[in-house]
């Protein structure tokens, strides 16, 4: 199969994905024992997604389960479907996730028939996972994977909670963190997550200086992903690394400060971006989507973020916009957010 990478980093690339890809994935999947033959599988992700395709559809059919296969989102009809089907199984992006949390008029039993919710394809606010159990009872499993590695990488599905992170590796796949100088980065320090397995593609199509760049001699996937672990091996993401700002020498990750933003009670979501600044280097630049009545300015945004992350890290400019731009699967696209629509 040839499977586009998102693009959210630059343009879509044709990962092949051979048959042995697609089995191993399955089979990495099967081996957690969460999916059972008599589960019926929200399929509203898209199938030309390597989400949607082996997480959703494929593995799903595999384990004999049903799939219930929904052409587009929204949360009023979901919420219809899940309570009249009896879904027992949400895979979603996490756009998904925090649309739930805002739509007001939904019960508190809508998900009484939920069995499993997972969340992948891009970082799950910590927020919204409190949100979905304090105001629905459900807890949300988060995993992590890329187009190249047949889809998933890491689950916590299984392990005990921990919000914010995407869990440990599955059975039959290696991860090591990696830091600038090329070395295994220590518990607690950030590093570029490495992949190897029989999940993780042979390379782009037609395109053997991309695939270089991504994969090592003896067969490590280099993700452009950036992590941290804790003592019990679980992986916990910051950012990509192509989204990586730096002000004055000092790294900043978009996610960290789009997660602060959406403390706010006003914020309804927020992308962040480094801008070109004569003095710094770079500065942060943020864009934000406020709540329907909301009143809040740039300056207590800023004054918000003082409160929770170090200077350097505190927006510059703070633009209010209609909308983030994102792609079928909910992932922002922070290259485009220059695009975003004003709010007028």
């Amino acid at each position: 199969a040839l499977i586009f990478t998102s693009g959210t980093a630059g343009l879509p690339r044709a990962a092949r994905l051979t048959h042995g890809n697609t089995v191993a994935n399955i089979e990495q999947s099967k081996a957690t024992g969460v999916l059972r033959p008599d589960d019926l599988i929200y399929g509203v992700l898209p199938l030309f997604h390597i989400f949607g395709l082996n997480i959703v559809m494929t593995t799903g059919l595999a384990i004999g389960a049903t799939v219930m296969l929904v052409q587009r989102f929204d949360p009023h009809t979901a919420a219809e479907s899940i309570v009249s089907r009896e879904v027992t199984v949400i895979p979603g992006a996490p756009a998904m996730w925090t649309a739930f949390t805002h739509f007001d008029e939904l019960p508190a039993d809508t998900f009484a028939s939920v069995r499993v919710a997972l969340s992948g394809a891009s970082k799950l606010p910590v927020a919204t996972f409190h949100a979905m159990r304090e105001r629905f009872g459900i807890e949300i499993a988060e995993g992590y994977g890329l187009t190249e590695t047949s889809a998933t990488v890491t689950t916590s599905l299984g392990a005990p909670s921990r919000p914010g992170s995407v869990g440990r590796a599955f059975d039959g796949v290696e991860i090591r963190l990696v830091n600038q100088d090329g070395h295994e980065a220590l518990v607690g320090d950030i590093g570029e997550i490495w992949v190897r397995g029989d999940n993780v593609f042979p390379g782009y199509h037609d395109d053997e200086a991309a695939t270089s760049l991504v994969l090592t001699a003896d067969g490590w996937l280099q993700t452009g992903d950036m992590a941290v672990t804790d003592d019990d091996g679980f992986l916990y993401l910051v950012d990509r690394a192509k989204d990586l700002v730096i002000v004055s020498g000092f790294n900043v990750y978009p996610a960290e400060v789009e997660g602060v933003l959406a403390m706010h009670p006003d914020v309804r979501e927020a992308g962040v971006v480094g801008v070109p600044h004569p003095h710094t280097g770079e500065a942060v630049k943020a864009f934000v989507v406020l709540r329907d009545d909301a009143d809040v300015d740039e300056e207590t945004l800023i004054e918000f973020c003082l409160d929770h992350v170090a200077r350097y890290k505190c927006p510059s400019k703070v633009m209010f916009v209609d909308e983030l731009p994102r792609n079928t699967t909910g992932k922002l696209v922070r290259r485009r957010l220059d695009d975003a629509l004003s709010v007028s």
